[in-house]
């Protein structure tokens, strides 16, 4: 019966994560999830064979699903070192994912263009948005035939699913960041 053993270590684990996270004691979860304060020690001894009456108010108390109880506890944080996550060069570009993990429906790129560089976007799904905004020199947008000088901190925000590209007119790399959101599909 090991597999229960880890089960319940991973519900202690999470539960004790959970609610030291939110900053309460057991006795203010235990009363939040209209349980005894024994009850909810016993949740976080590793020894707990709780009803699933007693997971759904545990669950409730801390806000999350019974799923995310019993899930496999996760890392507080992790690194991704330099050039672990991927990179592009279409172009006289560098395009590099600014996140490891997906997040349904959402692209977030950095744009670093080299002087009197170009980069010619790729037109996304109809009904996309996408945002651009210039971190260091500047950009000079193209969207379908209508033209965009962005400087440092402007931000522009354009149907991503017509033809655009992107210029650096300056002397030294221009720098920005692509949001594009996804059009959803009902």
């Amino acid at each position: 019966m090991d597999g229960d053993r880890d089960l319940a270590g991973r519900l202690a684990k999470n539960v004790k994560q959970l609610r030291e996270a939110r900053g309460f004691t057991q006795q203010q979860m235990a009363k939040l999830g209209g349980l005894p304060r024994a009850t909810w020690a016993h949740l976080e001894s590793g020894e707990a064979n709780p009803t699933l009456a007693v997971l759904n108010r545990a669950a409730s108390a801390l806000q999350v699903s019974i799923e995310e109880l019993l899930s496999a506890p996760r890392s507080a944080a992790r690194q991704y070192p330099r050039g672990t996550l991927p990179v592009r060069t279409p172009g006289q570009a560098l395009v590099r994912k600014l996140l490891p993990d997906p997040i349904p429906g959402m692209e977030i790129d950095r744009i670093e263009v080299a002087p009197s560089g170009r980069m010619t976007g790729v037109p996304h799904t109809p009904g996309t948005r996408e945002y651009l905004t210039v971190e260091a020199g500047e950009f000079q947008l193209w969207v379908a035939g209508e033209r965009f000088e962005v400087a440092e901190g402007d931000v522009v925000v354009f149907r991503g699913d017509q033809r655009h590209s992107y210029h650096n007119p300056g002397r030294v790399p221009a720098v920005g960041y692509s949001v594009v959101v996804l059009a959803r599909g009902d």
